[in-house]
Protein backbone atom coordinates (compact mmCIF):
# COMPACT_ATOMS: atom_id res chain seq x y z
CA UNK A 1 0.00 0.00 0.00
CA UNK A 2 1.14 3.39 -0.90
CA UNK A 3 1.81 5.46 2.42
CA UNK A 4 -0.67 8.53 3.13
CA UNK A 5 0.73 11.78 4.31
CA UNK A 6 -2.68 13.36 6.17
CA UNK A 7 -1.50 16.81 5.25
CA UNK A 8 -1.00 16.48 1.05
CA UNK A 9 2.78 17.74 0.89
CA UNK A 10 2.67 19.72 -2.66
CA UNK A 11 4.92 17.67 -4.90
CA UNK A 12 5.76 20.81 -7.58
CA UNK A 13 7.83 19.28 -10.74
CA UNK A 14 10.03 20.56 -13.60
CA UNK A 15 8.75 19.26 -16.97
CA UNK A 16 11.78 19.02 -19.15
CA UNK A 17 14.28 16.77 -18.40
CA UNK A 18 12.42 15.58 -14.89
CA UNK A 19 9.47 14.25 -15.74
CA UNK A 20 9.99 13.72 -19.67
CA UNK A 21 12.29 13.38 -21.97
CA UNK A 22 11.64 16.31 -24.47
CA UNK A 23 15.34 16.56 -25.57
CA UNK A 24 15.13 14.39 -29.18
CA UNK A 25 11.86 16.75 -30.31
CA UNK A 26 13.38 19.97 -28.70
CA UNK A 27 16.35 19.36 -30.90
CA UNK A 28 14.39 18.75 -34.20
CA UNK A 29 12.91 22.43 -33.78
CA UNK A 30 16.08 23.97 -32.99
CA UNK A 31 17.75 22.55 -36.04
CA UNK A 32 14.75 23.77 -37.63
CA UNK A 33 16.01 27.47 -36.64
CA UNK A 34 19.24 26.81 -37.47
CA UNK A 35 18.67 25.27 -41.11
CA UNK A 36 16.23 28.66 -41.67
CA UNK A 37 19.54 30.42 -40.87
CA UNK A 38 22.16 28.58 -43.39
CA UNK A 39 23.80 27.05 -39.99
CA UNK A 40 24.89 23.90 -39.13
CA UNK A 41 22.84 21.44 -36.67
CA UNK A 42 24.04 20.45 -33.17
CA UNK A 43 24.01 17.32 -31.55
CA UNK A 44 21.92 15.99 -28.81
CA UNK A 45 24.57 16.20 -26.08
CA UNK A 46 24.87 19.77 -27.05
CA UNK A 47 21.29 20.65 -27.00
CA UNK A 48 20.62 18.94 -23.51
CA UNK A 49 23.21 21.88 -21.90
CA UNK A 50 20.94 24.42 -23.24
CA UNK A 51 17.66 23.45 -22.22
CA UNK A 52 15.49 24.80 -19.18
CA UNK A 53 16.04 28.49 -19.76
CA UNK A 54 12.96 29.25 -22.05
CA UNK A 55 12.69 28.82 -25.66
CA UNK A 56 14.17 32.49 -26.71
CA UNK A 57 17.43 31.52 -24.18
CA UNK A 58 17.85 27.84 -26.32
CA UNK A 59 17.83 29.57 -29.37
CA UNK A 60 20.15 32.14 -28.46
CA UNK A 61 22.64 29.52 -27.23
CA UNK A 62 22.19 27.66 -30.54
CA UNK A 63 23.15 30.03 -32.84
CA UNK A 64 26.12 31.39 -30.78
CA UNK A 65 27.19 27.69 -31.07
CA UNK A 66 27.16 27.48 -34.94
CA UNK A 67 28.20 31.13 -35.94
CA UNK A 68 27.13 34.68 -34.88
CA UNK A 69 25.38 35.35 -32.47
CA UNK A 70 21.71 36.10 -32.95
CA UNK A 71 20.86 39.67 -33.42
CA UNK A 72 17.73 41.19 -31.52
CA UNK A 73 15.40 42.51 -34.31
CA UNK A 74 15.26 39.25 -35.81
CA UNK A 75 14.49 36.78 -32.44
CA UNK A 76 11.10 36.97 -32.69
CA UNK A 77 11.22 35.48 -35.98
CA UNK A 78 13.63 32.44 -34.54
CA UNK A 79 11.33 31.94 -32.18
CA UNK A 80 8.24 31.72 -34.16
CA UNK A 81 10.14 29.03 -36.55
CA UNK A 82 11.13 27.18 -33.19
CA UNK A 83 6.69 27.00 -32.00
CA UNK A 84 5.77 26.33 -35.45
CA UNK A 85 8.12 23.27 -35.95
CA UNK A 86 7.47 22.57 -31.72
CA UNK A 87 4.24 22.41 -31.55
CA UNK A 88 3.32 20.56 -34.94
CA UNK A 89 5.96 17.62 -33.33
CA UNK A 90 5.40 17.95 -29.69
CA UNK A 91 6.22 14.92 -28.87
CA UNK A 92 6.70 12.57 -32.04
CA UNK A 93 10.39 11.04 -30.08
CA UNK A 94 9.34 12.74 -26.47
CA UNK A 95 9.15 10.26 -23.39
CA UNK A 96 8.46 10.04 -20.06
CA UNK A 97 11.56 9.19 -18.41
CA UNK A 98 12.17 5.31 -17.08
CA UNK A 99 9.39 4.86 -13.56
CA UNK A 100 7.78 8.34 -14.55
CA UNK A 101 4.05 7.02 -14.49
CA UNK A 102 4.03 4.61 -12.04
CA UNK A 103 5.60 6.49 -9.05
CA UNK A 104 3.28 9.62 -9.60
CA UNK A 105 0.56 7.51 -9.62
CA UNK A 106 2.33 5.53 -6.03
CA UNK A 107 2.07 9.45 -4.91
CA UNK A 108 -1.35 10.52 -5.76
CA UNK A 109 -2.65 7.43 -4.50
CA UNK A 110 -0.74 8.41 -1.20
CA UNK A 111 -2.42 11.50 -1.10
CA UNK A 112 0.28 13.81 -2.38
CA UNK A 113 -1.05 17.05 -4.39
CA UNK A 114 1.39 17.28 -7.40
CA UNK A 115 1.91 19.98 -9.93
CA UNK A 116 3.52 21.52 -12.96
CA UNK A 117 6.12 24.26 -12.88
CA UNK A 118 8.20 24.70 -15.97
CA UNK A 119 9.74 27.08 -18.08
CA UNK A 120 8.25 25.59 -21.38
CA UNK A 121 5.66 28.05 -22.91
CA UNK A 122 2.10 27.33 -20.80
CA UNK A 123 0.25 27.18 -23.88
CA UNK A 124 2.92 23.75 -25.04
CA UNK A 125 2.94 22.39 -21.56
CA UNK A 126 -0.25 20.60 -21.19
CA UNK A 127 -0.96 19.41 -24.53
CA UNK A 128 2.54 17.55 -23.90
CA UNK A 129 0.91 16.21 -20.84
CA UNK A 130 -2.26 15.05 -22.35
CA UNK A 131 -0.36 13.72 -25.23
CA UNK A 132 1.81 11.55 -22.95
CA UNK A 133 -1.42 10.70 -21.04
CA UNK A 134 0.19 12.36 -17.88
CA UNK A 135 -1.84 15.47 -17.32
CA UNK A 136 -4.37 13.79 -15.18
CA UNK A 137 -1.79 13.60 -12.55
CA UNK A 138 -1.39 17.11 -11.86
CA UNK A 139 -3.90 19.35 -10.29
CA UNK A 140 -2.21 22.54 -11.10
CA UNK A 141 -0.01 23.07 -14.47
CA UNK A 142 1.77 26.41 -14.99
CA UNK A 143 4.26 27.17 -17.98
CA UNK A 144 6.36 30.44 -18.95
CA UNK A 145 3.13 32.66 -20.03
CA UNK A 146 0.84 31.61 -17.49
CA UNK A 147 2.12 34.72 -15.26
CA UNK A 148 4.09 37.36 -16.35
CA UNK A 149 7.13 36.02 -14.24
CA UNK A 150 8.48 32.53 -14.74
CA UNK A 151 11.29 30.18 -12.48
CA UNK A 152 13.46 31.09 -10.43
CA UNK A 153 10.76 33.67 -9.06
CA UNK A 154 9.69 32.18 -6.40
CA UNK A 155 6.17 33.84 -6.80
CA UNK A 156 5.45 30.94 -9.57
CA UNK A 157 6.43 28.50 -6.59
CA UNK A 158 3.98 29.90 -3.93
CA UNK A 159 1.24 30.55 -7.17
CA UNK A 160 1.26 26.58 -7.35
CA UNK A 161 1.50 25.84 -4.61
CA UNK A 162 -1.74 27.93 -3.41
CA UNK A 163 -3.23 26.32 -6.07
CA UNK A 164 -2.77 22.61 -4.93
CA UNK A 165 -3.35 23.81 -1.42
CA UNK A 166 -6.87 25.51 -2.69
CA UNK A 167 -5.62 28.75 -1.06
CA UNK A 168 -4.23 27.07 2.31
CA UNK A 169 -1.16 26.62 2.94
CA UNK A 170 0.94 23.45 3.41
CA UNK A 171 4.22 21.82 2.71
CA UNK A 172 6.04 22.03 -0.78
CA UNK A 173 8.90 20.56 -2.93
CA UNK A 174 10.56 21.48 -5.88
CA UNK A 175 11.77 19.11 -8.17
CA UNK A 176 13.40 18.93 -10.95
CA UNK A 177 17.25 18.57 -12.78
CA UNK A 178 18.97 21.99 -12.70
CA UNK A 179 20.26 24.86 -11.24
CA UNK A 180 16.65 27.30 -12.02
CA UNK A 181 14.94 24.60 -9.73
CA UNK A 182 17.21 24.85 -7.07
CA UNK A 183 17.26 28.71 -7.58
CA UNK A 184 13.65 28.29 -7.20
CA UNK A 185 13.33 26.23 -4.26
CA UNK A 186 15.80 28.32 -2.13
CA UNK A 187 13.47 31.74 -2.91
CA UNK A 188 10.97 30.27 -2.15
CA UNK A 189 12.49 28.70 1.26
CA UNK A 190 11.25 25.13 0.13
CA UNK A 191 13.71 22.08 0.08
CA UNK A 192 14.46 20.79 -3.54
CA UNK A 193 15.10 17.28 -4.84
CA UNK A 194 17.19 17.17 -8.17
CA UNK A 195 17.75 14.35 -10.72
CA UNK A 196 20.94 13.57 -11.91
CA UNK A 197 19.57 12.01 -15.66
CA UNK A 198 18.53 16.12 -16.59
CA UNK A 199 19.28 18.93 -18.91
CA UNK A 200 22.30 21.03 -17.08
CA UNK A 201 25.52 22.20 -18.13
CA UNK A 202 26.81 21.60 -14.38
CA UNK A 203 25.56 18.14 -12.56
CA UNK A 204 23.27 17.74 -10.53
CA UNK A 205 25.50 16.44 -8.19
CA UNK A 206 27.46 19.66 -7.72
CA UNK A 207 24.14 22.57 -7.31
CA UNK A 208 23.82 21.70 -3.44
CA UNK A 209 20.40 20.44 -3.74
CA UNK A 210 18.71 19.16 -0.75
CA UNK A 211 18.95 15.65 -2.07
CA UNK A 212 20.11 14.43 -5.60
CA UNK A 213 18.84 11.32 -7.19
CA UNK A 214 19.11 8.97 -10.13
CA UNK A 215 15.94 7.30 -10.97
CA UNK A 216 12.59 8.49 -10.73
CA UNK A 217 11.01 5.96 -8.77
CA UNK A 218 13.72 6.81 -6.21
CA UNK A 219 11.58 10.17 -5.27
CA UNK A 220 9.01 8.08 -2.50
CA UNK A 221 12.02 7.25 -0.34
CA UNK A 222 13.72 10.37 -0.43
CA UNK A 223 10.33 12.23 0.07
CA UNK A 224 9.87 9.80 3.36
CA UNK A 225 13.86 11.18 4.24
CA UNK A 226 13.03 14.58 4.12
CA UNK A 227 10.02 14.17 6.57
CA UNK A 228 6.97 14.08 3.49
Amino acid sequence: MPPTWPLGPALIFDLDGTLVDTAPDLLAATNAVLAARGRTPIDPSTLRHMVGFGAQRLIAQAMEATGSPAEAPEMPTLTQIFLDHYTAHLADFSRPFPGVEATLAHLKAGGARLGVLTNKPHALTGPLLEKLKLGDYFAAIYGAGRKDYTKPDPRIFHDVAGELFDGGTGRAVMIGDSITDLQTAQAAGAPCILFSYGYTPVPAAQLGADMVLDDFAQLPAALARLGF
